[in-house]
């Protein structure tokens, strides 16, 4: 089972939580994880009944396209073991009666006639190639290997990591056997290109032989990855910010995942070994005697610990860099600004709130004026509702407002649909809904996109000005900032009033700066009386 695609633009998803374990029977239809992209969240249902093999833990990065997991049919491999096991007491009954009468080792030797279903299941050999990792890469380099030729593998486990131009990544074994490889470490294969087989048969041959001896061997095996192998001490992403966060070393963690890497358990279950490192320390301090050197109280002196943490960047925080980034290259970004006495619309919140929340069930906020005066100014000012394709100016009759929402995942950005024909009860209640989504990681990729404006508020996190970017394809978007009260001039008289600045960055290839300033004035005149808002002039 793949990772399967989710949109145009996404190209790569993060593991969430598993809702099934390793070797668990599942159902079709069942869900088996959760996945996240840098837009939505998904389920990922299973396509067949059987039982399940996990190949990507929690907080992996996979591209679309990715195995995720493999369900082993019950049919498939109950077909396939009776045959063996019939054949097996077949012969067996023979050399149990041959060692009876007669106790030479001779004779028990057609024990080992088992070597004749060896060819037959050595012949099965699995194929294994580079997976599809992105739509614009077609080869990739073998970084290293883990496993030597020759050496017995499980399922799942990491054979060897392979590198893109864009990242790198681990191939994990598609079934359990003999190691048999095909490219060498530094060679460079195409997408789809054989990298490796696994000769199935081999590794089944020997429990066969020798039962007692494998299941040692397979005992002191997780022992020896977890001591020895590459990934010792190697958290995965998600542990590896839950240590960050405890300020827990990852060397001091003994893994349990394969090679010893560290899962996400562990890194829950891991404790701070900080009370437990001073005591050793005291111990062996008194036999060297220069403990009391000053270089110790230095560090100290010097301010304290300099700790560096390294964090992987989330798919949605690489997705919103690399848009930033692409929206400062490719527009001509403006920023006009404008105050707002807020005054007006303060008295009208205070006068009716508590009748329009009994009313609606909502309550009455800054966000419903500033959507209402937003949409009447762009029916009036068409350029700023419109954007840029190709050669051409797509220019919207509706207003499909964006609402910034700060989520611990980052910035999304929801969209309320023809934010014009609704009310101010009918705006909170869409702000409410979609921040509630965003918040709880249940927004799809529909309600994010197709806006033709944004409103993002930095004020409620107190800030005083600022020049907001674009959210592209659109072509501009109003910045709101806190309320503070200021000296104004009114009538010749200088008042203290509840002033808001607002700031309007927009694209000038498309948008003139008599559009723009126009634009934000015509906000600032609705916002400054509501009046004209509720009667539309």
């Amino acid at each position: 089972m793949k990772v399967p695609p989710v949109g145009e633009s996404i190209t790569e998803v993060t593991v969430g939580a598993w809702h099934k374990k390793e070797g668990d029977s599942v159902k079709r239809d069942e869900v088996l994880c959760e996945l996240e992209s840098d837009k939505a969240s998904f389920e990922f249902p299973a396509e067949a009944d059987g039982v399940l093999h996990i190949m990507a833990q929690e907080g992996d990065v996979l591209p679309i396209g990715a195995v995720l997991c493999t369900i082993e049919a019950a049919g498939a491999s109950n077909g396939a073991a009776p045959a063996p096991k019939v054949e097996a007491p077949a012969e067996q009954p023979k050399p149990v009666e041959q060692p009876a009468p007669q106790p030479v080792a001779v004779k028990p030797e057609p024990a080992p006639q088992p070597a004749a279903p060896e060819p037959a299941a050595a012949s099965k050999s699995i194929e294994m190639k580079v997976p599809p990792v992105g739509e614009s890469i077609t080869e990739v380099t073998i970084a290293s290997w883990n496993k030597k030729d020759g050496d017995q593998v499980a399922l799942d486990e990491v054979l060897c990591e392979l590198e893109s131009d864009k990242a790198t990544f681990e191939l994990p074994s598609e079934a359990a056997g003999t190691l048999r490889i095909v490219a060498e470490a530094g060679a460079t294969l195409a997408i789809g290109a054989v990298i490796c087989r696994i000769e199935v048969g081999a590794g089944a041959s020997q429990p066969a032989a020798q039962p007692a001896a494998l299941a040692q061997q397979l005992a002191a095996q997780p022992a020896a990855n977890q001591g020895d192998g590459y990934a010792a001490n190697h958290p995965s992403p998600v542990a590896a910010k839950i240590l960050a966060e405890k300020g827990i070393d990852p060397k001091e963690v003994n893994g349990t995942g394969i090679g010893g890497r560290i899962t996400k358990d562990d890194a829950v279950k891991a404790e701070k070994p900080a009370p437990a490192a001073p005591t050793p320390q005291p111990a062996a301090t008194p036999a060297p005697k220069p403990a009391p050197a000053p270089v110790a109280a230095a560090p100290a002196a010097e301010g304290g610990n300099r700790v560096q943490r390294r964090e992987r960047l989330t798919s949605l925080r690489k997705t919103i860099a690399r848009r930033l980034v692409a929206v400062k290259n490719e527009t001509a970004m403006l920023t006009t600004f404008n105050e707002v006495d807020m005054k007006p619309i303060m008295d009208l919140r205070a006068k009716y709130k508590d009748k329009f929340k009994e009313k609606h069930a909502v309550g009455l906020g800054f966000m419903s004026f500033f959507a209402k005066a937003v949409c009447m100014a762009l029916q009036e000012f068409p350029a700023v509702n419109a954007m840029i394709d190709g050669d051409s100016i797509v220019f919207n009759d509706y207003c499909d407002i964006s609402i910034a929402v700060s989520t611990e995942r980052g910035l999304v950005v929801p969209v309320i649909r023809n934010a014009e024909s609704l009310g101010f009860a009918g705006i909170e209640k869409e702000v409410i809904r979609l921040a509630g989504l965003a918040r709880d990681n249940k927004l799809t990729i529909e309600q994010m996109t197709g806006g033709t404006f944004t409103i993002t508020n930095g004020g409620t996190f107190g800030s005083m000005l600022s020049t907001p970017i674009i959210n592209a394809p659109q072509s501009a978007i109003l910045g709101m900032h806190n309320i503070v009260e200021r000296p104004v001039v009114v009538n010749g008289e200088i008042v203290i009033r509840p002033v808001m600045y607002v700031a309007l960055s927009y694209d000038h290839r498309i948008i003139d700066g008599k559009d723009s300033v126009s634009f934000l004035v015509r906000v600032k005149q609705l916002l400054e009386d509501p009046a004209r808002i509720l009667l539309g002039v």
